[in-house]
């Protein structure tokens, strides 16, 4: 669904930072090669995840949610020199893919990826996060939000994506609908959490922007 539409959308990125060439790249090739490529971040949002990493300037990134690494290369921009990002995935067919590109980038060395499931993996990260990153299986992220809640430093972001799925979230949503019961659910934990301060951006797909305070 496009909640503006798709000339506005042309004319926002027209009028934003120009994609950077190895992301085209990356963005032509995952169309050409990987199922389900609208997935991916794309020119305007992965221009958002840079310029809000960039503000933020964080030590430490998570994301959750791989897919082609679009978004972690966006976010890896902001990182200061000292930094790290940590990827989730739980597709291992794409872990050379990401690679790939992590590699050809210059944050290569700053991103570590992981495969496997991230309920079972965010536990073990030992570090404290200023920016995280939610962009996979939509009925766990209520899960993953309290897992990362207590890594998060003060002052850090937690952006979540598809918070609109669609706009099924304003529809009468059916019993069967899990996906969509548990993105309504989660939408309505972050505005009443008064762990964080919350705003939903209609930005592609819905965005979310959560200030841990």
């Amino acid at each position: 669904m496009h909640f503006i539409s798709k000339e506005l959308e042309e004319y926002a990125a027209n009028h934003s930072e120009n994609e950077p060439e190895l992301l085209a790249q990356l963005d032509k090739e995952t169309h050409q090669k990987v199922l389900q490529p609208r997935m991916l971040s794309g020119h305007f949002q992965g221009r958002f995840l840079s310029m809000i990493s960039k503000l933020v300037h964080p030590t430490h990134i998570l994301e959750i949610g791989t897919f082609t690494g679009y978004a972690t290369l966006s976010l890896a921009e902001g990182l200061k020199a000292e930094g790290t990002l940590d990827t989730i995935d739980v597709n291992e067919e794409l872990y050379d893919f990401q690679r790939k590109y992590f590699d050809l980038s210059p944050y290569g060395k700053q991103i570590t990826q992981h495969i496997g499931s991230a309920l079972d993996i965010i536990p073990q990260l030992d570090k404290t996060y200023d920016l995280v990153f939610i962009d996979a299986d939509k009925k766990n992220y209520s899960n993953y939000f309290e897992l990362i809640i207590g890594k998060m430093n003060p002052g850090g972001l937690i952006l979540s994506d598809n918070v609109l799925w669609s706009g099924k979230v304003i529809e009468e949503i059916k019993a069967n609908d899990k996906s969509t019961l548990a993105l309504d659910q989660y939408n309505k934990l972050l505005k009443e959490d008064p762990r964080v301060e919350t705003i939903l951006l209609p930005i592609r797909d819905g965005l979310t922007v959560s200030r841990v305070r």
